[in-house]
């Protein structure tokens, strides 16, 4: 199983920049340690067509061809259910067992068309708030470094 963080857009240098590499890399030393075969993050670029709806569907084609059909598909999306790291670990240790890749997507400015969302079998909100998208991908890095830590058992996540 790998885990796929896949976004559309660029993370730009700078202090978020910094912050996500951290995460990504405990995240990608963890993950043979607890049977994930590795860790991919992808940027996808942002479409250039006028309308918003365009765009989204745009993105949305790309991000769905990039996870793949047999692949656990999880989008970030404020109209999705607040998780518990704890739950969350378990979601992407089931995939892991079930030999599923778990992919994670972040939409672009516009957000995520329809399609996306309906092909998900799982959402999840980072709350009810509008983040700043190069902070949801430090939270998105930090949450699947702290699930892996939850699935091996380490003492980062203290619940």
């Amino acid at each position: 199983m790998k885990l796929v963080l896949a976004a559309v857009g660029r993370l730009k240098a700078g202090p978020e920049r910094e912050l996500f590499d951290r995460y990504a890399e405990r995240a990608a030393a963890l993950a043979p340690k607890i049977g994930v075969a590795g860790v991919q993050f992808r940027e996808f670029e942002e479409s250039r067509a006028r309308d918003a709806n365009q765009r989204k569907a745009e993105e949305g084609r790309a991000l769905i061809e990039a996870a793949g059909r047999d692949s656990f598909l999880c989008v970030l999306d404020e109209r999705g259910a607040a998780r518990t790291s704890a739950a969350w670990a378990e979601e992407i240790g089931w995939a892991r067992d079930a030999a599923q890749n778990y992919v994670l997507v972040i939409g672009g400015p516009d957000g995520l068309a329809p399609e996306v969302r309906e092909a998900a079998r799982a959402q999840v909100a980072f709350g009810a708030m509008t983040w700043p998208h190069q902070l949801v991908r430090v939270m998105a890095a930090e949450q699947i470094y702290r699930c892996f830590a939850i699935l091996g058992r380490l003492p980062y996540h203290r619940a």
